[in-house]
């Protein structure tokens, strides 16, 4: 496959939106949605589920290993989901597979009032409808930060410090986390901080690997550091575990998804100590860097390719009808909606001064997965101290290059 031509997302988008289609308008067709389990994805398909009566039926599954289902889901012929919520890194092998369908048809027929910004665009063709943006970027307690006598850190080296003296003060003995589960979690981290030193993952103009380097070693060692102020499972945690950490009072600092903040925020699960001194800021630069050391994401809907044009056009309808003007604004702190009539809140502020700031897309490009694979699997043992980093990043570029040749992008 070719490397495609896409239409990005930039920081500007997370500022524009549009007025979604409103109302359902069919009586035939069965809607089954895909997706990731946070507030605002279960919003969005509460919005669509309202379309279900007269003919038509709208089911959800919610699931934070929707990445891992997907691609067998929609294989399957019809496929077993009618659209998927995906991402700019999920919807790659989904369009490389053929799984999904373009919807400029749909979109001339039901979605004159969607913005330009929210059309993922994959060599001429609209293939997605981007609602959300997300990053991750710091959580901090601002409480424990001024009982240790630090400022809140702008900069990965000062988060490494403020960690280190707020374990020294006694106030906890594990006051980091950051999303470091092996697999998908780990190989974001290494993404997010390699962008941050300035990395490039291949080599200009090809899919040659280029991660074992300088720059990768250091990456290496800023996330070394970082997990040393963490728990010591910290290749156990998800984002359900830093949120939970982070609600029970065991974290100072956190790197999360800005998708997250609503529910922290909410004071569900803790305590008015905690939510009050919790403040939501940029990711940190790294390394003297000015970009914050993250990625931005769109999070958006697509249509399966092996359901009938019925079905798919239900699914579209439905999906619009859950991200309505109306959705977005009974939902506004769930998430940095790309509609218009957002409102941004407390809640959002991180996702936006990352934004803001300059941070890079997550690399859209065909054989990203198959190095961000390589990164999630690789990793462990030079984070629990028996390799080298050198010889991690050595394996990594090994199990890139094995994959990359059997799937073509390599000769």
């Amino acid at each position: 496959m070719s490397v495609m031509k896409l239409s990005m997302l930039g920081a500007a988008a997370v500022f524009m939106g549009t007025t979604a289609y409103a109302g359902c308008g069919v009586t035939y067709g069965n809607v089954s949605i895909l997706g990731n389990d946070f507030a605002a994805i279960q919003a969005v398909a509460e919005g669509a589920k309202q379309c279900a009566g007269d003919g038509v039926t709208v089911e959800s599954n919610l699931n934070k290993d929707y990445r891992d289902l997907q691609i067998a889901a929609l294989t399957a012929n019809p496929a077993q989901y009618s659209t998927v919520v995906t991402t700019n890194a999920a919807i790659v092998p989904l369009i490389g597979e053929g799984l999904i369908r373009p919807l400029d048809d749909l979109i001339a027929k039901h979605g004159q009032n969607i913005s330009k910004n929210q059309l993922i665009t994959v060599d001429g063709k609209v293939m997605a409808v981007a609602f959300m943006a997300n990053a991750q970027h710091l959580f901090v307690r601002t409480d424990i930060l001024e009982k240790a006598g630090v400022d809140v850190p702008t900069t990965y080296e000062e988060v490494v410090a403020a960690s280190a003296a707020i374990k020294a003060a006694g106030l906890m003995e594990h006051p980091f986390a950051t999303t470091s589960q092996t697999g998908w979690n780990l190989g974001e981290e290494f993404v997010n901080m390699y962008l941050g030193f300035g990395g490039e993952f291949f080599k200009p103009g090809t899919a040659e690997p280029n991660v074992n380097n300088e720059t990768g070693v250091a990456t290496l060692n800023m996330l070394k550091a970082l997990t040393e102020q963490s728990n010591p499972d910290f290749l156990t945690f998800d984002s359900n575990a830093v949120q939970a950490s982070w609600e029970a009072g065991d974290l100072a600092i956190a790197h999360l998804w800005g998708s997250r903040g609503t529910g922290i925020l909410d004071a569900e699960g803790s305590t008015d100590e905690i939510v009050n001194n919790t403040v939501l800021v940029s990711s940190p630069t790294v390394g003297g860097g000015s970009t914050p050391a993250s990625s931005l994401w769109w999070d958006g809907f697509a249509i399966a390719a092996n359901v009938s044009d019925a079905d798919a056009e239900a699914s579209f309808v439905a999906m619009l009808n859950g991200i309505s003007q109306e959705n977005v604004k009974a939902n506004n702190d769930a998430a940095v909606w790309l509609v218009e009539g957002y409102q941004p809140s407390a809640a959002s502020a991180g996702v936006l001064a990352t934004a803001t700031g300059g941070t890079k897309p997550y690399p859209m490009i065909p054989f990203m997965g198959l190095m961000h694979s390589a990164l999630g699997a690789e990793l462990s043992e030079f984070l629990q101290g028996s390799e080298s980093a050198e010889q991690a990043l050595a394996d990594v570029e090994a199990a890139y290059v094995s994959a990359a040749k059997e799937k073509g992008f390599l000769q």
